[in-house]
């Protein structure tokens, strides 16, 4: 004979009582359920705990490098040029970051200033300043470039966009005199505004076999990723300080 037995509801836990529970199937059923979801509750408690404690990733950072041809990338394909070798080698060592190439070809430090309200527009975390070359090619004085990057450097800093600035070597034929003023202009606004230098940044290029266009002057494919691969450390240092400052409250 076939007994259908109708699960009851489970018996409420009464207080400073040593009497044992009756062991019915809908009370086991009950209990169960009560455990499963104490569990759940537990699980989902450690999990955020742990959500908080664990170091969360960083965010992906968005950097404009304004320039000349030597960050457009003259006479080379565009993904040779230094922006996108940069973006490549840094997502090669685990850091996405996207750089927008903001380089023109013979741009000089007004028409970087010319051009910054783009720049701006694109709301940048970080700025890779890299101008001064057309300036000295034209043998302008280098308080002109001080001036036109001082201007540069204080919409930035005011708009709070941190910025890496690179340097340049003069050539030598204009003189030591010129060579030393026109050096010192990066080196003092760096200081000036608190920004990271990278002193030279044709570095390994210039007057290297095989790094230059038959120009002498702007770098070929092979010449870009020598100029990735040694400002990379100063690229990281830079990225490093602008994850600290978004972080900041």
């Amino acid at each position: 004979m076939h007994v259908s037995i109708i699960p009851t509801p489970p018996v409420p836990v009464v207080a400073k009582t040593s009497r044992l529970l009756p062991s019915r199937p809908g009370y086991q059923l009950g209990r169960k359920r009560q455990t499963a979801s104490r569990l759940c509750r537990r699980i989902l408690a450690a999990a955020l705990a742990l959500g908080v404690l664990m170091p969360q990733p960083a965010l992906a950072l968005k950097l404009a490098a304004l320039g000349d041809s030597l960050t457009a990338g003259w006479g080379l394909p565009a993904d040779d040029a230094y922006p996108a070798k940069l973006a490549r080698a840094l997502a090669e060592k685990g850091r996405t970051v996207t750089i927008l190439n903001f380089g023109i070809s013979g741009d000089t430090t007004a028409g970087g200033l010319a051009r910054l309200d783009a720049v701006l527009a694109a709301a940048p975390d970080g700025v890779i300043l890299e101008l001064g070359a057309n300036d000295m090619l034209r043998g302008m004085d280098p308080a002109i470039p001080r001036a036109n990057l001082d201007a540069i450097m204080k919409r930035l800093s005011d708009a709070h966009i941190p910025v890496m600035l690179c340097g340049i070597r003069a050539m030598r034929n204009y003189g030591r005199a010129y060579a030393v003023e026109l050096e010192a202009v990066y080196v003092d606004l760096a200081q000036k505004y608190g920004a990271v230098l990278y002193p030279s940044f044709l570095d390994g290029v210039t007057g290297v076999p095989g790094m230059a266009l038959p120009d002498g002057l702007h770098p070929t494919a092979e010449g870009v990723a020598e100029m990735v691969r040694r400002s990379l450390p100063t690229v990281e240092t830079f990225l490093d300080r602008l994850g600290t400052s978004r972080a900041a409250p």
